[in-house]
């Protein structure tokens, strides 16, 4: 069983056509479970959640048109989740319970891309990073990643070390063991799921995410995981799968999750 759950159509269009060459892709690569999972920011719907100059200018799609894409998708029997990638928002957890219970979606992933107006894996913003204390942005990325798990709204947790992107990593190993051990502390009380996410082989990291000593954290806590690509072009659909599929075996997981209409099911990897 494999699943590819982080997904995106925003190079493309929100078209039947185009979601197929993401399913079509997916069904080659012989992953079973397939969702596509829109960044919420695009959507006119989340206006009261974040905003900023750079998401403002990105906010360009109707809910409506999303969800009846799928409906057509579903109607022509082609598989495919329903879900959406939102920004985690501290201090927005009401407007964010709202817009996720608007919805019939099959999961949501919950993401952390901003501290404060600070976009951490953004091309954009990359000075920043010289001019920031990397302490500081690391607790505060952790801060954020134990508050997600606290607020119970999401049931997968994106790329959870993102904040590694640009290699920049404290070499302080205490302190970054601190930071897993708290986030995985908090997730381990809630119903979120960790997905082991191919994304960053295709990033300045070069890694997996998550770091494997965070990874071996989740399973010792006994933190569900899933499968991603973070694919934004069909092409990357399933990518690496089989780099992540290893490292979850050598931390000692046999299972992943699924998710229909936010009912959860485990299967076994092999």
């Amino acid at each position: 069983m494999l699943t590819d759950y982080h997904n995106h159509l925003e190079r493309g269009t929100l078209s039947l056509g185009y979601l197929k060459q993401f399913t079509d892709a997916a069904e080659k690569k012989g992953i079973e479970h397939f969702g596509i999972s829109e960044h919420a920011y695009h959507f006119y719907q989340t206006a009261d959640i974040l905003r900023n100059s750079w998401v403002d200018e990105r906010r360009f799609y109707d809910m409506s048109d999303y969800v009846q894409l799928f409906e057509e998708a579903w109607r022509k029997d082609i598989d495919v989740k329903m879900s959406i990638e939102m920004d985690y928002t501290p201090g927005k957890h009401k407007e964010m319970a709202k817009f996720i219970n608007s919805y019939d979606f099959d999961y949501v992933i919950g993401s952390i891309h901003w501290i404060g107006d600070f976009g951490i894996d953004l091309a954009e913003y990359r000075r920043e990073w010289d001019r920031r204390d990397l302490f500081e942005v690391y607790k505060s990325y952790f801060d954020q990643v134990v508050t997600l798990a606290e607020s119970n709204l999401f049931d997968i947790i994106g790329h959870i070390d993102l904040v590694k992107i640009f290699k920049y990593v404290p070499k302080d190993e205490s302190f970054l063991m601190e930071q897993y051990e708290r986030a995985t502390h908090a997730l381990a009380q809630s119903k979120t799921c960790v997905e082991i996410s191919t994304a960053g082989l295709r990033k300045p990291t070069q890694t997996l995410y998550p770091d494997k000593r965070l990874l071996q954290m989740c399973y010792d806590k006994k933190i569900p995981i899933v499968l991603s690509s973070d694919a934004h072009v069909p092409e990357h659909v399933g990518a690496d799968f089989d780099q992540a599929l290893q490292l979850a075996r050598e931390v000692g997981y046999s299972e992943i999750m699924t998710f229909s209409k936010g009912v959860r099911k485990a299967y076994s990897i092999g």
